[in-house]
């Protein structure tokens, strides 16, 4: 029954900025790392970002560098994913997951959120 329920996604113009919420329950947050992954129509699901279980590591991908900033806070059982500087090729279904430790692949996340959707215009 873990639930992972992400909100926050949106419309909005190219070099705007969105800020993601993913919220658990249903496991002990400080357990598990946490990741964002993104699809867009036609293509395959891709690694954002990721943060280990206190916060002290972050991955990210050069497709996001210096834009995306991933986040958590423990207390409140959530991660965060801030997006600044948006281009319409950022426009997909975003996804919150996790798994006890960090990782990059998208195979070994044990539990995955319903998605929000971001839209990006030109």
């Amino acid at each position: 029954q873990v639930q992972l329920v992400e909100t926050g996604g949106g419309l909005v113009q190219a070099g705007g900025s969105l800020r993601l919420s993913c919220a658990a329950s249903g496991l002990t947050f400080s357990n598990y790392a946490m990741a964002w992954f993104r699809q867009a129509p036609g293509k395959e699901r891709r690694f954002v970002a990721a943060i280990s279980r206190t916060g002290g590591r972050t991955y990210g991908t050069d497709s996001v560098k210096d834009r995306f900033t991933i986040s958590r806070d423990n207390a409140k059982n959530t991660v965060y994913l801030q997006m600044s500087s948006l281009k319409p090729e950022d426009t997909a279904v975003y996804y919150c997951a996790a798994r006890p430790l960090v990782s990059m692949v998208k195979t070994v996340y044990d539990y995955w959120g319903q998605g929000t959707q971001v839209t990006v215009s030109s």
